[in-house]
């Protein structure tokens, strides 16, 4: 006799179907040794609401003309969310999200606040999905397992468009090495800076204010360039390579 779905929250409270015959008039559904609560009955199906259990145990159904073959449920425990990475992502949505943790293989939804997205399921440790678009500011993610739901602790956050406004010197030696001041808006969530495209190490100073190290790079004029979990920016003016 299929039942559907076969596994549920430890909790109980899963919405599980019989279908079968000869399952009219049904006086009983039971989880191992636990009763459920019947919310609909034909002829063919059987639909309850589980009750809570752990491990597997033999779900049945009792009738006027007797008692069903017995068929596994699984109980599954809440899923269990360890990590967020990034924690924040663009309003305009489209930012990679990975979430790690316990007992995600049959999670089906994450929620942003109360916007749900579908997640792809790598393990049953790791999830990936796509942000959704979302007002800026800080939500909580909520992931939905059939073991029940969990909260990441801390909350993700969605950040604009960051603004690069300038940056002091003007100026630094081919070798690389001077220490370049970045003011500019929205920039705590940076993820990266470029001098002409090149890599340069940095440090966070607040949401307006970076520090960067030029690197090595021919004589020229280079464009400066801001990457955050919001978006990218590209600083006014232009970076000289001089030698001195």
């Amino acid at each position: 006799m299929p039942i559907n779905p076969d596994q549920g929250s430890t909790g109980g409270g899963s919405e599980v179907t019989f279908s079968g015959t000869g399952l009219a008039d049904a006086t009983a559904v039971l989880f191992g040794a636990k009763p459920a609560a019947i919310t609909a009955n034909t002829a063919t199906s059987v639909s309850v609401v589980a009750p809570s259990g752990a491990g597997v145990v033999d779900a049945m159904v009792r009738t006027p003309g007797g008692t069903s073959n017995p068929v596994p449920f699984y109980y599954l425990p809440p899923p269990v969310v360890v990590a967020v990475s990034p924690s924040s992502g663009p309003v305009a949505g489209g930012g990679t999200v990975t979430v790690t943790g316990r007992g995600l293989a049959t999670t089906t939804s994450v929620a942003f606040g109360a916007t749900d997205v579908t997640p792809t399921v790598v393990s049953d440790s790791e999830l990936t999905l796509v942000s959704p678009a979302h007002a800026a500011g800080a939500v909580s993610l909520v992931v939905t397992a059939q073991g029940g739901t969990a909260t990441a602790s801390g909350t993700f956050g969605f950040v604009g468009v960051p603004t690069a406004t300038g940056f002091s010197p003007l100026t630094g030696l081919p070798a690389g090495g001077t220490l370049v001041g970045i003011t500019g808006t929205r920039l705590s969530t940076i993820t990266g800076v470029t001098f002409g495209g090149v890599p340069a190490t940095f440090a966070v100073l607040s949401d307006t204010e970076v520090a960067a190290i030029a690197p090595s790079h021919p004589l020229g004029a280079v464009t400066v360039a801001l990457t955050t979990t919001g978006g990218s920016a590209t600083a006014p003016g232009v970076y000289l390579y001089l030698i001195g």
